[in-house]
């Protein structure tokens, strides 16, 4: 039987309502011969019925939790690898094999849809086990359109098929303000935002100051912009030797013609580029576009570095913590080329990882589709790329000691705050609730959680207040934990420490919910509150902390234990800024749905048809007058009445 149109190659069992076949990604096949009615007791004994096809495999606890999902070429011998004998495997894989319960495949028609359908399935289900990247997002990088008459630098975050030409990624967005302000400096190309260039009559204050060549108010040729900006394009592509060159023959000729302050301004960018290589490191010769992937594994995690190299330069670097990530380095290898280079992100010409995979062929078959281009994954053994390995996997083991030492020095401050506060168990997760509002107003109830001291975005969690016209934080707190507790159970129960942004009032009442639902004794509770009088000597007056906890009149102050008070502080100021981020998102969404409302022509469908076609408000906030115009049923007139109201409505931050 096979599955629906969706995935067409993924061989199935079992059949949805009127015998309509299930997607593979939810009609699993069980692993029991025809005429079974009952599975195997032993989990061992089900891969002897598992066929030498490849296919994903899904490992299940007593609940039918996926534990973790992989990939085979051939599932039976992959699978039944994991019940060798305790000495040929690792320690993580005898834990999921103790902890599994059950176990699940599909066969698919090739291994590279086998590749495609365990991604799937892995963020579906997002398994304990599996190499989950917390950081998915893509990193910025620098496009330039060399189709457009006056083209300007960028920042973007995602890689198009568009004909313009695209530099990066840095590894953070600090990294690309620096590199483009710097450019900017060296190369100043027009900074005006849009995708062509409006005439001015008088160009703005950039020209004034420099940083522009004043190509809006003709104040510079098309000709002489366009070398400009093949000055840019080489420097970008590392060829600093013809850079150099050119700039030098260019100096020479002004000059010759004597002038002399055109000369002196081609003599500054010279300086500068030789002081921009100077802080340079090149470690390759060969001048390719690099990502180097160094792995570290202990009992207690792994860590993973990628060493980006562009044009034979280090440019950054970015570090994984993978934690409880299952398998051997080589399957955390593949788990994390699959999930980490997807489609708009930066791929380069080679991959150089430390040993040979399995799914080699069929990741460099996929990657070369997304890239359209030929990508190498290259198991490293000798020469200069061997060096490149070894730096990188030197900055994965310093990470991981890096980790070690600050979750050493957040537990021994956690086991702190445990004896200060008298907790029954040391607060290795902490959640803090904070309420975001004007006059009662688009409020948000907001949670963030610190894991051994650290924040873990997974956890946050934001719930719009429902039904409350006026402003009342102890009730508004009640109303987000109210949520919390009923549908996060799970979350609910991991916490050993609830703090809440407020004083008494906030304490008082959420100590009444706990006590209602029977949790005092599962989750202990304390308020944190900024008292704006405080006598501080000399230095006159100011602010302070009070901590309040239940049954207790007086309240405690940390002066005495300032690296405790200060960890409650961030964990409070986090809550905070997240509740204001998702306020601030919630209030503009508003505005802008409101703003398209009074437009005349556009209803509640055509509110709809944008809404499904950008996905999203702020998506919509960021689509051009052609792309609105192309929407069916837009007029253009209509388009630019949308597209104004949209600029003006300004930009939704990001929640």
């Amino acid at each position: 039987m096979v599955s629906k149109e969706s995935s067409p190659a993924a061989e199935v069992h079992g059949a949805g309502p009127e015998g309509m076949p299930q997607d593979p990604a939810e009609a699993i096949h069980e692993g029991m011969p025809e005429g079974m009615t009952e599975p195997p007791r032993s989990l061992a004994s089900r891969t002897e019925v598992f066929p030498h096809l490849p296919g994903v495999y899904l490992f299940k606890d007593g609940d039918g939790t996926v534990l973790y999902v992989g990939k085979a070429r051939d599932l039976r011998k992959r699978v039944a690898s994991y019940f060798r004998s305790t000495e040929t495997v690792s320690a993580k894989t005898r834990v999921l094999v103790a902890r599994a319960s059950d176990l699940e495949y599909v066969v698919t028609s090739t291994e590279k849809e086998a590749l495609l359908l365990e991604s799937s399935l892995i963020k579906k289900h997002r398994p304990r086990y599996n190499v989950i990247l917390r950081d998915d997002k893509s990193y910025p990088s620098l496009r330039i359109d060399l189709r457009d008459p006056f083209p300007r630098l960028e920042v973007v975050r995602r890689f198009q098929k568009d004909g313009a030409l695209y530099f990066g990624p840095y590894p953070s967005g600090y990294a690309v303000r620096e590199t483009l302000k710097m450019l900017n400096q060296m190369f100043p190309l027009r900074q005006c935002r849009g995708k062509k260039l409006i005439p001015r009559e008088r160009p703005c204050l950039n020209f004034s100051m420099g940083r522009c060549l004043g190509a809006c108010a003709g104040k510079i040729s098309g000709e002489d912009y366009r070398k400009i900006v093949d000055e840019v394009v080489l420097f970008l592509q590392g060829k600093t030797d013809a850079l150099q060159q050119q700039l030098r023959h260019r100096m020479a000729q002004a000059a010759e013609a004597l002038h002399f302050e055109q000369a002196a301004f081609y003599r500054d960018r010279l300086q500068f580029i030789g002081s921009m290589l100077e802080k340079q490191h090149i470690v390759s010769d060969r001048f390719m576009n690099q990502d180097v992937i160094g792995i570290y594994q202990e009992t207690e995690g792994t860590e993973l570095a990628v060493l980006f190299i562009r044009q034979g330069v280090i440019v950054g670097q970015k570090d994984f913590d993978l934690k409880e990530s299952q398998g051997e380095p080589e399957e955390i290898l593949t788990a994390f080329i699959q999930q980490y280079y997807v489609e708009g992100r930066y791929i380069p010409d080679e991959i150089l990882i430390p040993s040979e995979i399995e799914a080699e062929e069929v990741l460099t078959e996929w990657l070369s589709d997304l890239k359209g281009k030929r990508v190498r994954i290259w198991p490293v053994k000798r020469g200069d790329r061997r060096q490149l390995l070894e730096l990188a996997e030197k900055n994965a083991r310093e990470r991981f000691a890096s980790r070690r030492r600050m979750q050493q020095k957040n537990l021994g401050l956690l086991e702190s705050l445990q004896r200060v506060l008298k907790t029954p168990r040391v607060p290795l997760r902490m959640a803090c609730v904070d309420i975001s509002n004007i006059q009662g107003q688009h409020a948000v109830g907001a949670i963030v959680v610190f894991d051994h001291g650290q924040p873990d975005k997974s956890s946050y969690r934001a719930y719009p207040i429902e039904g409350k016209s006026e402003p009342d934080d102890p009730a508004m707190m009640a109303e987000t934990l109210e949520r919390l507790f009923t549908r996060e159970p799970e979350l609910t129960a991991s916490l050993d420490l609830l703090v809440l942004d407020g004083g008494k009032g906030q304490l008082n009442r959420i100590h009444r919910l706990l006590q209602e639902r029977g949790m005092l004794e599962q989750l202990p509770l304390i308020s944190i509150a900024k008292e704006r009088e405080a006598d501080l000597g000399d230095k006159g007056r100011g602010f302070y902390e009070k901590i309040y906890l239940p049954g207790r009149k007086n309240p405690r102050i940390l002066s005495s234990f300032p690296e405790l008070l200060h960890l409650l502080q961030r964990l409070r100021d986090e809550s905070h800024r997240f509740a204001i981020t998702n306020y601030q998102h919630l209030h503009r969404h508003d505005l802008l749905a409101s703003a398209l409302d009074a437009i005349p022509g556009v209803g509640s469908k055509r509110r709809q048809l944008l809404l499904q076609e950008f996905g999203s408000m702020g998506n919509l906030q960021k689509a051009s007058l052609e792309d609105l115009q192309r929407l069916p049923g837009i007029s253009k007139n209509l388009a630019a009445g949308i597209y104004e109201v949209l600029k003006t409505s300004g930009q939704p931050e990001e929640v």
